[in-house]
């Protein structure tokens, strides 16, 4: 079976030869450990574990030209990078993967969203690679998935902006909100549709990362009033063309956001974050088929021993896979705690519940 037959027996409730297996985040520490540990250096990392092949059409949908930075103060500790709009943040240089502490962003008025819908013209040339139509050739016949990015009604702005700058907006400039947030449903829109009329696709991404370790950043009234009419207006255009699978990606606790997301069309949520309350048994318990998933293993369990790896494969993905419309992944990024040995043990455990439930 073709990684792309597999992806769609996986999300479409059939029967696949195992469940597609999508390419696992990771830390470059984590990768530098691994090396260390044994994994071989000079090969590729999804032919190294064996994930599935899965591309996106590579289309441009950020900011054009880039906003461009310098650094405006440096010392052993950090530095503060500064951008031309004004937003500064401070970069710590012995923290590896850990995030910066923004002092200021480069959203944050209607004279700023301005320079940025500038850079948000979805007619740019360069939103779609030089050689198109040499690109489209080798789509035909494929034998992987090909997805599209349908954007993001929340994510984009809290990045712009800032979290709380945001949540203080949507009350003291509410049309504001909606003036960004439905202009990036239409710039996705416009964006898209070239590559929707002229290649055969199989599924659209979105990401939000639009939750906490306890719920939502924003109300499902929020929710219904901005992001909807935005998620309505590009997944049914990409249902019209026949995209059946549409995948979200949001950390934090998202018992809140799948029932807004299925009534707007999005049926596939990843990464199922644990460590946030989490449950994908839960789900398929509650939504039964309407529901896809992606994801669910702790990552925190795969830095213990291999009885606690095996614990919390053995609890969750045999029934999972059984049922159907799911795969495993861990639930982000894995971090540089967790051992070469115990992620290829979590895997051959996942293979070896894929041959017993055949």
């Amino acid at each position: 079976m073709t990684a792309r037959e597999r992806f769609l027996e996986t999300f479409r409730f059939g029967s696949p030869d195992r469940p597609f297996m999508m390419s696992q985040w990771v830390f470059p520490e984590t990768v530098e450990r691994w090396q260390n540990e044994g994994m071989t250096p000079d090969v590729h990392f999804n032919a190294y574990f064996g994930f599935d092949r899965m591309e996106h059409v590579p289309i441009n949908l950020g900011l054009i030209p880039p906003i461009k930075e310098k650094t405006v103060e440096e010392n052993a500790e950090h530095a503060v990078i500064e951008d031309e709009l004004g937003g500064r943040r401070k970069v710590w240089k012995d923290r590896g993967i850990g995030m910066p502490q923004w002092i200021s962003y480069p959203l944050r008025d209607r004279a700023t969203w301005e320079e940025f819908k500038r850079r948000l013209n979805p007619h740019s040339p360069c939103r779609y690679p030089l050689y198109w139509d040499d690109l489209k050739r080798c789509y035909k016949g494929r034998d992987y998935p090909l997805g599209i990015s349908g954007g993001s009604f929340y994510g984009w702005i809290r990045n712009w902006m800032g979290m709380e700058n945001l949540a203080v907006l949507y009350y003291d400039d509410p049309d504001l909100v909606a003036e960004m947030t439905d202009y990036i449903g239409d710039f996705v829109l416009t964006v898209i549709r070239r590559a929707v009329e002229e290649v055969e696709l199989d599924f659209a991404t979105y990401w939000e990362d639009m939750a906490m370790k306890t719920g939502p950043l924003i109300s499902p009234e929020l929710f219904r009033k901005y992001m909807s009419p935005n998620y309505r207006k590009v997944v049914g255009f990409l249902r019209d063309a026949g995209i059946d699978i549409h995948m979200v990606d949001s950390d934090g606790n998202i018992d809140q956001l799948i029932p807004l997301w299925l009534e707007v069309g999005v049926n596939c949520v990843y990464p199922i974050e644990i460590a946030a309350g989490c449950d994908p048994l839960a789900y398929r318990r509650h939504y039964g088929r309407q529901l896809l998933m992606l994801g669910g293993i702790d990552k925190r369990a795969l830095r213990g021993t291999k009885e606690e790896v095996e614990a919390e494969v053995m609890s969750k993905v045999p029934e999972l896979v059984k049922q159907g419309g799911y795969s495993p992944m861990v639930d982000h990024a894995v971090p540089p705690d967790v051992p070469l040995a115990n992620f290829k043990y979590y895997l051959d455990l996942c293979h070896q519940i894929f041959a017993a439930t055949k």
